[in-house]
């Protein structure tokens, strides 16, 4: 069982916020930024509930919303850099603001589609340690299921001004970030390299999430 979602999980774009939709319970709050990181992850938690579970909202008000999510809690730019890798610094200045369009559409489709599949699950932080190195925190936290055992799930956040910032979620220990920009390697290294291929490729998951 674990596997399998673990499977499905790499190969989910929107792994990086699927997992917001759940709502939050606090167990422990550490102090200082580790404090304010946990009640920072339980709030986006809270938010993507109170917003994306109200029936009768059209399909354009869900990835309203969910956009909305996504600029408050995620350091998309960030995050979409690193997944792209080396290959950013060869891109054209066209390419990298296309990319990261499609990079956000990705995820706010992936994130309205996949969002009817909610069944209950629940977000549960566990602690929450700095990072002396980086300044990250690291939020853990372990999301039950009516079936099936917790899977466990951790939250780097960074300071971004007075706020936070995701700019990596760990399910069961691995990075999906790392797996994402697995994924995207591979296919610019199928096509030597090349951009476009990656744009076209990303323009026809965010079809096929439609």
């Amino acid at each position: 069982m674990r596997l399998r979602l673990l499977q499905w999980l790499r190969a989910s774009s929107i792994v990086l916020l699927l997992i917001a939709l759940l709502p939050a319970t606090v167990v422990a709050a550490p102090a200082d930024d580790t404090r304010d990181a946990t009640a920072f992850i339980s709030g986006m938690a809270d938010r993507a509930i109170a917003a994306l579970t109200p029936p009768g909202i059209s399909r354009e008000e869900r990835e309203s919303r969910a956009r909305a999510l996504l600029h408050d809690y995620f350091a998309v730019p960030t995050i979409g850099q690193f997944v792209l890798g080396r290959y950013w610094k060869t891109a054209t200045a066209d390419e990298r603001t296309e990319y990261l369009h499609l990079f956000e559409e990705l995820i706010v489709v992936s994130y309205v589609d996949r969002f009817s599949r909610y069944s209950g699950e629940r977000l549960t932080v566990t602690r929450a340690v700095a990072d002396p190195e980086s300044g990250d925190v690291v939020v853990n936290s372990d999301i039950t299921r009516p079936a099936g055992a917790p899977v466990e799930v951790g939250w780097r956040v960074r300071r971004a001004g007075p706020a936070f910032k995701i700019v990596d979620v760990f399910v069961e220990g691995v990075s999906m970030g790392q797996t994402q920009r697995s994924d995207f390697g591979s296919v610019l290294r199928n096509n030597a390299g090349s951009m476009p291929a990656l744009l076209d490729e990303m323009r026809r998951r965010a079809r096929q999430g439609t």
